[in-house]
């Protein structure tokens, strides 16, 4: 948990809301996709690693990675453009741009920082100072520790701004997809893993859905807002805790595979078995990043289907 705020923290807090409130006036495009079934995945012993995503390829691929107990999802698309959500901890950060750069990607034109604990955002310097970035989206909620620090130095020294995540955020990817923020739904939250930012990304006929840590309160919000939650595969909200993933929003995204970020033994007993039993229930297929290392997934637009293996990372 954070600390008392220091004065050097409360001025860089200062800065980022200052720096929030002056990102404006981006180019967006709107419309909302939908969804429908997907193939069988394939599965296979690749290294994933070794599979960077060739030019002209018509597929987009989502590969999360395994970071342990943590998050780092990196999205390339068909037309070139390149999506980072997420970091790991601290210790992974070059872990993730080593997988960024194997994945023949130089720029990063979009990077998410769903919310500022250090197991999303502690790698987020490390990939800021590697990379071209054009555009870093992150909820207006701030900490005291080093690793919110740290970032927001790399950013600065960068020159680079922040636009605010919010639900209603439509984010300019290219004709190819469609992708919207559907949280966070308010301002003021008790719990920080509820300022989450929340994507959902359609690719022709198939949709996928990134929820950060959001838990129970900012699911249920985006329930009632009425978003098009429905998603062919689910990225499992707060490492498969149990106060996330609630079997109302299942039904509500209906998704075929899931998709758990987790580390392996890790102290916090995730994924639990209350998420793991509701996602057995509704019968969808899961993947885990303890049991099979970096996960990918391929979508052409119509059908969807996976790789999992052990990177050399």
């Amino acid at each position: 948990m954070a600390t008392r705020c220091t004065k050097l923290t409360e001025k860089l807090s200062r800065v980022f809301i200052v720096v929030l409130l002056v990102s404006s006036c981006i180019a967006f495009i709107t419309g909302c996709g939908v969804t429908t079934g997907v193939s069988t995945p394939s599965q296979g012993n690749a290294l994933i690693s070794s599979q960077p995503m060739q030019n002209g390829e018509e597929k987009l691929r989502v590969s999360y990675i395994d970071v342990g107990q943590g998050d780092s999802i990196l999205i390339q698309i068909p037309n070139g453009k390149n999506v980072l959500i997420d970091a790991g901890e601290n210790d992974q950060g070059d872990k993730v741009v080593s997988y960024i750069r194997s994945q023949g990607v130089k720029r990063l034109d979009l990077t998410i920082w769903t919310h500022p604990h250090s197991d999303h955002i502690g790698g987020a310097d490390a990939v800021t100072k590697a990379f071209d970035i054009g555009q870093i989206v992150m909820p207006k909620q701030t900490s005291s520790t080093q690793s919110f620090r740290s970032l927001l130095t790399a950013i600065s020294q960068k020159g680079l701004k922040i636009t605010e995540a919010k639900a209603g955020l439509k984010l300019d990817l290219g004709s190819e997809v469609k992708a919207e923020m559907l949280a966070p739904n308010s301002t003021q939250y008790e719990e920080v893993n509820d300022y989450s930012a929340v994507l959902r990304l359609t690719y022709g006929q198939t949709a996928f859905l990134f929820t950060g840590d959001a838990q129970s309160e900012s699911e249920q919000e985006m329930m009632n807002a009425g978003y098009d939650l429905r998603a062919d595969v689910l990225k499992v909200g707060h490492h498969g805790s149990r106060t996330s993933t609630s079997a109302a929003f299942l039904a509500r995204v209906q998704p075929e595979y899931a998709v758990i970020s987790v580390g392996n033994d890790n102290d916090y007993g995730h994924p639990t078995v209350n998420t793991l039993t509701r996602l057995q229930k509704a019968g969808v297929s899961l993947y885990r990043t303890d049991e099979s290392g970096t996960v990918v997934a391929e979508s052409d637009g119509k059908n969807i289907t996976f790789t999992v293996g052990r990177t050399s990372q």
